[in-house]
């Protein structure tokens, strides 16, 4: 990761304002390093009075996570939306309880969450004549670990191109001069805190294994048995097969991703 490719990006996401006739942004700040990056590069591109992050926490947000996104906010010096979801939540929950009967908490209950949060956004982009910009990375959008109609909506994919390795590493390219994302953010392990104590390790391989093994799939054309022979373990392999296979379905729906 250099500058180069950062300016890139910026570019690139400042032409697609243009083309597309919209000149402000609307994005899900969570706390998390993709999101932080994200509203970074935008207000880059678009100025930072064009960029309106919004907070959308749970009651599976973390303090940390709230008060790191309102620390960024103060870097960057835009004003910000906070707009807690659990009384929606609850309310969606206490509406479907003749229809689950009692079942236990899943992912159905943290795709909920998800989805509230994209219909707020979409609901301010449209009233204030924003484009909602997708916070979503290559790594997640391969294997699936998103929610469709939820954190994968958006009008453009600012870093669906980027591996979250390669997220992390423009990260520390953004803070190279001053410190514009809290180091917290970027130290934390991720987790999209959708319920009590979640890691994405807890459904992912580390991102460091997982996005070499994606990478020689993906872009290198490598068969199983090749990446097998790369040295990586064979449970770990076929189960990031059967993930981008069985996750197709949701790319041909996710936002266009940026090029650059």
């Amino acid at each position: 990761m250099n500058k180069t490719v950062k300016k890139k990006i910026i570019k690139s996401l400042h032409k697609f304002f243009s083309d597309a006739g919209y000149t402000k942004a609307v994005l899900g700040l969570s706390g998390g390093i993709d999101s932080a990056v994200v509203f970074a590069l935008a207000v880059e591109a678009l100025g930072k009075d064009n960029v309106l992050p919004v907070l959308l926490p749970s009651k599976f947000s973390s303090k940390h996570s709230v008060d790191d996104s309102l620390a960024m906010v103060a870097n960057l010096g835009t004003v910000c939306e906070v707009i807690p979801i659990t009384n929606l939540f609850d309310c969606v929950n206490d509406t479907l309880e003749p229809v689950f009967s009692g079942a236990p908490f899943d992912v159905t209950e943290e795709n909920i969450q998800a989805r509230i949060r994209g219909l707020l956004l979409m609901a301010i982009s449209n009233k204030q004549h924003r484009l909602l910009l997708n916070t979503s990375n290559r790594s997640e959008l391969s294997v699936g670990y998103g929610t469709l109609y939820g954190d994968l909506c958006g009008s453009v994919s600012v870093i669906g191109n980027l591996f979250k390795t390669e997220v992390y590493q423009l990260a520390r390219l953004i803070n190279s001069d001053s410190e514009i994302i809290p180091v917290n953010i970027i130290n934390k392990p991720p987790s999209a805190e959708l319920r009590l104590d979640q890691k994405d390790s807890d459904s992912l391989p580390p991102y460091d294994i997982l996005d070499k093994i994606l990478s020689a799939y993906l872009d290198d054309n490598k068969s199983l048995e090749e990446i097998l022979g790369m040295g990586f373990d064979k449970i770990v392999v076929e189960k990031t097969f059967r993930l981008v296979e069985s996750s197709k379905f949701k790319a041909c729906q996710c936002p266009p991703k940026l090029f650059f």
